[in-house]
């Protein structure tokens, strides 16, 4: 089975700052990839460079068959290619990004209805029992202020779920949470997980990455130091590097 996302020789620089430093990764359909490491090690960056949130300067991406190396300028053309892979990788943010304005229902199918040029009907039907999955189905008619943190990020799963994705990207999903919501989020991602969705998931969450991941990457100064099966580097890491943040976050 070929990798569902290839990661190629990536690199990013902001400025003189180079963040990525040659990062190459295979994701395989179905698997749920944590990736780990210090403040700065470039994991959010990774992960906006597979859906072009942040342009790559060096290498390739190539997601459920769209191929994309860096590139100096974005031409029509290859925003439309980035267009494709924004709709096959879901992302869930850190800090929510939910409309206050629109109902949570709103959120849902603002870019199913615009992107895809679904009907309304369509994609509220489709919203709502994309709610119901994530245990929200009263809140539909709410808005985001009248919301917890947990409910905040389910909804934001589910807002990214409406468009139908192959993959989904997590940033740290659950580290603007207060510690008793943490747990509803993850459950959520749990659920997906068990469901054979391909996954990228940024975060510190140790108990999650034993349980669900299929492999650990863990980042140091913008490159792979080391990945594996989740039981094999949480007890048995080969750099000390990578032992002594697992011993920090364990």
């Amino acid at each position: 089975m070929d990798p569902i996302i290839k990661v190629e020789n990536l690199e990013k620089h902001f400025g003189d700052l180079q963040v990525l430093r040659g990062i190459s990764l295979d994701v395989e359909p179905g698997e749920v990839i944590v990736i780990f490491g210090r403040s700065g090690s470039g994991k959010s960056t990774l992960l906006r460079c597979v859906n072009f949130l942040e342009e790559p300067t060096g290498g390739c991406i190539e997601v459920d068959g769209v191929r994309m190396e860096a590139a100096p300028r974005v031409l029509r053309a290859r925003r439309e290619q980035i267009r494709q892979i924004r709709m096959k990788a879901g992302m869930v943010f850190q800090d929510f990004n939910l409309f206050p304005h629109l109902s949570v229902i709103e959120n849902l199918i603002e870019a199913p209805c615009i992107v895809k040029k679904e009907s309304k009907g369509e994609a509220r039907e489709f919203g709502l029992q994309l709610l119901d999955k994530v245990g929200l189905a009263e809140k539909a008619d709410e808005y985001p202020i009248r919301l917890s943190g947990g409910q905040k990020q389910r909804v934001a799963i589910a807002r990214a779920l409406c468009m139908r994705p192959r993959i989904m990207l997590f940033d740290e999903p659950t580290s603007a949470l207060d510690p008793e919501l943490v747990a509803e989020v993850l459950e959520v991602m749990r659920d997906l997980a068990k469901e054979g969705m391909t996954m990228m998931v940024v975060t510190h969450e140790m108990g999650f990455a034993r349980e669900v991941a299929s492999r650990m990457v863990f980042l140091h100064e913008g490159k792979v130091l080391e990945e594996g099966k989740p039981a094999d580097l949480i007890s048995g890491a080969r750099d000390e590097r990578t032992r002594r943040f697992l011993e920090a976050v364990l």
